[in-house]
């Protein structure tokens, strides 16, 4: 059998539509594979493309041939050993041992199909039927992007931007507003000379002469007008425009008590990172807010947010009354798309379940664009749980909660919060 191997060059892109017709046929095979891929690589490593393996047999290409039809006679040779009827003995080697014998150099395999998926490919997968609900419903003017916009028509600009029918459309005005006066006398002259009837006189000979001496006159100074003159030329006007940017911050918020273990921590670590390259593939500038509580809470860095060791009580109310300070401080509602991820053990101070309830539904929940709660352990739902379920029947557009035992369940949580959905 002979095999084609194409070495050339991806010149101009020949082969991506080949390549994206491959992805879209093994769809299933990619997302799967892609699925335990998020599952088992480290924070460092999720942006980073994968090798995926598909199964030769998931690959084979069916193949039509010919039967063995009609009448055929074929003659086998005869061996000295075996007549018809006779039993065959068992080899040696059975009962599930491996055989004695050496290997062999015939024969193949079922190999498996590996090829190398990019980095914007591998996110394509990861987040694939996912969407944001409400997104970009606020924008902010950016002086970093700028577009040019239509501004009417100059007299003067590059001649790439020439504008040709008001160009000619001037010209045609022109030479029409300069000749009008000329091509009047002119058709008046033709028609006078259209009058005479041979023979002429000699005065009506030389009348002749004269009206066609003027007119020849009047055909050159209209003759003598320029086709397009630099008053006529006329050019797009682009202006350059701010360009409305959609910007979005994301609130990070993990409880840092002592029943926070480390992995808890890095638990919410994959969930937020999760949070954050999807919330990059919809916005061009994402800012990160990392705030840490347990009686009181603090705004901190990426750092201390996850690696810092802390102990003592949980008072959810500090973390959500500094949520709302920052949002109010420094990202207006208005202006700014905000989203907010909240990770705990569900642990909280019973006391303090009232304000919870009431910095929720007064001041964060009315103002920003989604807000998800994951409740990271094994055990039966904590209070925190119970409180966010009764508020969420009163926000269903904009908050969600889900449970989480282990890092397995961190990719398949973060698909069902957001699931693209009729709503959004």
């Amino acid at each position: 059998m002979s095999y084609i191997i194409d070495r050339r060059l991806n010149s101009k892109n020949k082969s991506t539509v080949n390549r994206q017709r491959f992805l879209k046929r093994y769809r299933k095979q990619i997302r799967k594979s892609v699925s335990d891929a998020v599952n088992q690589r480290n924070i460092q490593d999720m942006k980073q493309g994968e090798s995926i393996s598909i199964p030769k047999k998931d690959i084979s290409e069916p193949v039509l041939s010919h039967g063995q039809g009609g009448r055929r006679t074929v003659v086998h040779p005869g061996n000295k050993e075996f007549a018809e009827g006779d039993r065959l003995p068992r080899p040696e080697g059975g009962k599930g041992r491996s055989g004695q014998g050496e290997a062999s150099d015939s024969g193949e395999g079922m190999d498996e199909f590996v090829f190398q998926i990019s980095q914007s490919e591998f996110l394509e997968f990861m987040f694939e039927d996912l969407a944001l609900p409400n997104m970009v419903k606020r924008q902010l003017m950016g002086t970093e992007c700028f577009s040019y916009h239509q501004a009417g028509i100059s007299e003067v600009g590059n001649p790439s931007q020439m504008n040709l029918v008001r160009t000619m459309r001037s010209a045609q005005a022109r030479r029409i507003a300069l000749g009008g006066k000329k091509r009047k006398k002119r058709r008046e002259l033709q028609h006078q000379l259209a009058a005479f009837i041979d023979p002429l006189s000699k005065s009506e000979q030389l009348k002749k002469e004269d009206i066609e001496e003027e007119i020849e006159i009047l055909t050159k100074k209209l003759n003598a007008l320029p086709f397009i003159d630099e008053y006529d030329l006329k050019y797009n006007l682009k202006v350059k425009r701010p360009k409305p940017s959609p910007q979005a911050v994301m609130f990070c918020v993990m409880d840092v008590s002592g029943s926070m273990t480390q992995d808890i921590k890095n638990i919410a670590k994959r969930f937020f990172f999760l949070l954050y390259l999807f919330l990059q593939r919809n916005y061009k500038k994402i800012e990160v807010v990392f705030i840490r509580h347990h009686t009181q809470a603090s705004e901190v860095d990426e750092e201390t947010f996850f690696y810092d060791r802390e102990t003592g009580g949980t008072v959810v109310s500090s973390a959500l009354e500094k949520v709302s300070e920052v949002i109010h401080e420094r990202y207006p509602p208005e202006q700014w798309n905000i989203y907010a991820a909240q990770a705990s053990d569900g642990d909280n101070w019973p006391n303090d379940q009232a304000i919870c309830h009431q910095l929720m539904t007064e001041k964060i929940l009315p103002f920003v664009q989604y807000f998800t709660y994951i409740e990271i352990g094994g055990s039966q739902p904590q209070e925190l749980w119970h409180l966010y379920q009764g508020i969420q029947k009163d926000f269903r557009d904009n908050f969600a909660t889900s449970r989480v035992e282990n890092d397995a369940d961190i990719y398949p949580v973060f698909r069902e919060l957001f699931e693209k959905r009729a709503s959004r």
